[in-house]
């Protein structure tokens, strides 16, 4: 991170938090299924992360399941439950 801050001019934090939000609605706009988007939006999460480490950032929090999504259907948690396990199975 010393490396981003000082020899690049950027002011690089220790922490970003995330609040995954909206792939929902992103996949709806598109006429596509809720879980398209939610496998759209952990596309993205693999992104942030990737640039998280290169630009050396030192924690990064993703809030990627909510109290509220147990309320929708049973195929969508599934389906954010596979999505979930795939990425931390990626990137542990």
């Amino acid at each position: 991170m010393d490396f981003y801050n000082e020899k690049l001019g950027l002011n690089v934090p220790e922490h970003i938090a995330i609040i995954l939000d909206g792939n929902g609605r992103w996949a709806k706009k598109r006429l596509l299924p809720r879980n398209a988007g939610h496998l759209q939006g952990s596309r993205v999460l693999e992104r942030i992360c990737d640039d998280a480490i290169e630009i050396g950032l030192k924690y990064l929090t993703v809030y990627v399941f909510s109290t509220e999504n147990w309320k929708r259907s049973e195929s969508e948690v599934q389906g954010l439950m596979k999505i979930t396990q795939k990425l931390s199975q990626n990137h542990a």
